[in-house]
Parts: structure tokens; sequence; C-alpha cells
């Protein structure tokens, strides 16, 4: 199977929701997560060796697998959106409501226990749960059928109710929806949006722009006023909308190319852009890849409103992009760090790696326009979170490269 890709289809003006990820918004947030114990930022490793190799100035790449202890960025977002549910509940202000007064007695008294309901793949379930348990509150965490015993065994150990529905994705949040809204204070903790559910997704957004934050912070810090070039995956798209989003009111006058990127068995987003209709297509059937934290076939209405606008490429990856890039990563050239990522973390850099060295997709480089001058920001957005897979395609060789 071989890579797809189309240029975005609107202007880059036009999105209603860009607003949302405002800097402001975005300091907020990191703010907040600032004020737990476990925070620190998280590495953002810079591949000189490989930079040179390929023939750019500079690849970097943000590394999550250090987030919270949890081994992914996506506890970001559900505890922000946790807390300002539990702030907009009790009249406070979220710059008011960090840690110490969520893990508080107070709370408790003023409060009271909530359950938290939740679809996932696996690492934005472990998130919401490992939250609850900090806050003293309560989750319930429905998983799509073939969901990895590993990704079930580390949300139940965060003391949240788990199961593995005969279900897809989309269909496990509409499950997480019914049961939520028939449970005395019930909420739905998801990044997807629907009609009348906008305003927790757009504040788990807020929440994942912390890591694009933290990467700006660090590309100063070594003297890259801004990349050139934004890799992002998406599964609903709401982490590449809030990055996307962050970028475009940081960078206002030089907005970075950004390349969108989907797992081949499950990409609304670049059948969107292809259709060119401004519409959101979806996908239908099990969704089937080694990317599991891709595997969405519904699209977010606000992700896509934003990445509509700001997105400059989409593209559609099958899975041997991804295990290439897990490779690349976890073998680097001499001298660059190591980063252990999952598959869904790498299909970034196995992307990269495929349009700079392999002609058959040298028009899609030239298009993306990378070459000597390029300074390229990945997400490595989860580590090892499959162990057993991690070391199929490391190990064994498991999803070799241009696998059909």
């Amino acid at each position: 199977m071989s890579i797809q890709w189309t240029r975005h289809p609107l202007p880059m003006s036009g999105s209603r929701h860009l607003p949302l990820m405002s800097v402001n918004n975005v300091k907020t947030a990191k703010h907040f997560h600032a004020s737990f114990p476990h925070y620190a930022t998280t590495p953002l490793a810079a591949l000189s060796g490989l930079s040179r190799e390929l023939g750019v100035r500079g690849i970097f790449v943000k590394d999550e697998s250090y987030r919270f202890g949890l081994n992914a960025f996506k506890v970001l977002g559900g505890s922000y959106a946790i807390a300002r549910y539990i702030a907009n509940a009790l009249h406070r202000d979220i710059s008011d409501t960090g840690y110490p007064f969520l893990t508080s007695p107070m709370l408790k008294e003023s409060f009271g226990q909530a359950t938290f309901f939740t679809a996932t793949d696996g690492n934005h379930g472990r998130g919401v749960a490992w939250t609850a348990r900090q806050l003293g509150q309560k989750a319930v965490v429905y998983m799509p059928k073939g969901s990895s015993k590993t990704y079930f065994d580390n949300i139940v150990k965060e003391g949240a109710t788990a199961s593995v529905q005969d279900a897809n994705y989309d269909e496990c949040v509409r499950i997480a929806a019914r049961e939520a809204a028939g449970t005395p204070h019930g909420v739905v903790i998801q990044d997807t949006a629907w009609d009348g559910y906008e305003e927790i997704p757009t504040w788990i957004m807020q929440g994942y722009g912390t890591m694009a934050a933290e990467a700006a912070e660090q590309l100063l810090a070594l003297g890259v006023e801004r990349p050139t070039h934004v890799f992002v995956q998406a599964g609903v798209g709401s982490l590449a909308a809030a990055v996307l989003g962050y970028f475009a009111d940081l960078y206002p006058d030089h907005m970075p190319t950004a390349v969108i990127l989907e797992a081949s068995a499950a990409n609304p987003l670049y059948r969107s852009a292809e259709a060119a209709d401004g519409r959101c297509h979806f996908v239908q059937g099990d969704l089937q890849t080694i990317m599991a934290g891709l595997a969405c076939g519904e699209p977010s209405p606000i992700a896509w409103d934003i990445l509509k606008h700001q997105a400059s490429f989409f593209v559609s990856c099958p899975d041997w992009v991804a295990a290439y890039g897990v490779r690349v990563l976890g073998a680097p050239v001499k001298g660059d760090p190591q980063v252990i990522s999952g598959e869904s973390g790498a299909v970034g850099v196995g992307l990269l790696m495929t349009v700079m060295r392999d002609a058959r997709y040298e028009p899609l480089r030239k298009a993306i326009g990378l070459n000597g001058y390029s300074t390229v920001l990945l997400f490595s957005t989860e580590g090892d979170t499959n162990p057993e897979n991690h070391r199929r395609i490391l190990w064994e060789g498991a999803v070799p490269y241009g696998q059909e």
C-alpha cells in the first residue's frame, strides 16, 4: 500500500473556532498543568545527525513518553477538561482551581463526586482514569474491540471501570455518551465534538496546547525562532487542530507548513480534504491499524474547522510508515538521542524519512518544500504503550518498509 496525499483545499482564513487555541488560552492551560507535582516539560530531541543525513537544517521530536509518568500526551487534555468542568460547576476561575484545590478535602465538600465517562483506544482513557483517581473521582472507560490487554490493564490499575466493546472507537464514544446521560453526575470527557457537546472537547484541545507551547519555548532556547514545517498526526483531529491553532496565533505572519498524518485505514481528514467541498467525511468499519491512537473514523467538527483552513497537506499513511518511524527513532544515528516511540507517535518520522529517501515520493517532498533550509518539528505522542507490538517491530522487523 502506498502513501497518498493532497493539498489543503481552503484559504487560511475563515475558521470560526481558531480563537479557541489562542496563546492566552493555552497559557492558562499550561499554568494549570504546572500546578501538578508530576509536571515537568517533556524533552525535545534534537536529531542533528539525522538532519545531516537527510539534508535538512534541523529535526526536532517532542518526546511525550515522559508525560506525568503515563507514557503519552493524552493526560494533558483529559486533566484540563475535568478541572474546567469542576471549576465551572463551583463558579471558580480555572486559574484558582489547580492541583492543590482539586485534591483537597474542600473539593469533596463543595463538589462531591462525579463519574467521568470516556471512550478510548488506550492513552486517553488512562489519562482520564489517572486524573479521576488523583482527584478522588470515578472513571468509566469503554474500549473498542481488538484493544490491547496492556492498555486495558493500565486503565484498570488507575482504579477505573473498563470494558472492551464489540464495536469500533466511534461507536464506543456513543456508548459513553449514552451511559453518562443516564448516570447521576455523569460527565463525558471526549476530545471529539457533536451537536450539543462542544465545550469539553474545546477544553481538551486547549490542554493539548501545553505540549505545543513547550515545544515552541524549547525551540527558542535552542536558537530556532520557529519551525518551517510541522508534522502532526490525527485521529479525530483534536491534537492536530490544537497544535496548528496555537501556532497560527503564535506565528501569525509565518505559519509553518503543516502536514497532517493519518492511518490509511482511518483517514477521514484526508478524504475530507481530497473531496474539497469543505465538509467532513467519515470512514466506517473496524479501522484496523497498528496506529491504535489514530483509529478514528469520525473527525471532530471543531478540529476539522481549524484544520481545513490551517493545514497545508493531508497525508494517508500505511502501517509500514509508522513501523519505519519506530525503528528510526529506536535505533538513532550515532550521537542523536534515542526516542522510544509507539506506532501512533512515530508516523511523522517515518513519513519524513520516506519522502526524503524514497524517489517514489519526490513529488511529495517537493510539494511540501523540504530542503536544506527546513526545520521540522514532530510530535512523538506516546512511548511504547504497547510493548509487545513495539518489540515485534524493533526486534522482529514486523510490518517491513513498503509492505503491501
